[in-house]
């Protein structure tokens, strides 16, 4: 067996991934984590939107509609993140998406190199 894909169990940001109907299909440790008071991993198989209140539930279902991505910080607690959510296809047709959170510091430098 292969080591080249278990690198994302113990990567050090949450990945979160759905299908195109929005069930949760995986979770690296750091999600499981992360959501461990929703239930970590027995979140696996439920649906993303009943996990969302209102109005994340609306802007989370806009996200699969559009299919395009979205990319955000928020602070929860006391812990500044920056979050991709990130359409991801398989043989060219949209698949679901990806969540991916990183813990990011209050002051991050910012480089333009253009």
């Amino acid at each position: 067996m292969s080591d080249q894909g278990l690198w994302v169990e113990e990567w050090p940001a949450a990945i979160t991934v759905t299908d195109e109907n929005g069930t949760l299909v995986a979770m690296n440790a750091s999600s499981r984590e992360t959501f461990a008071a929703d239930g970590g991993g027995a979140l696996i198989g439920t649906s993303v939107f009943e996990c969302h209140p209102e109005p994340a539930r609306t802007k989370t279902m806009a996200l699969y509609e559009r299919r395009q991505p979205n990319h955000y910080t928020v602070r929860k607690n006391g812990r500044k993140k920056i979050i991709h959510q990130l359409p991801w296809y398989r043989e060219g047709r949209f698949a679901g998406i990806v969540e991916i959170s990183i813990p990011i510091p209050d002051d991050l430098p910012h480089f333009d190199r253009d």
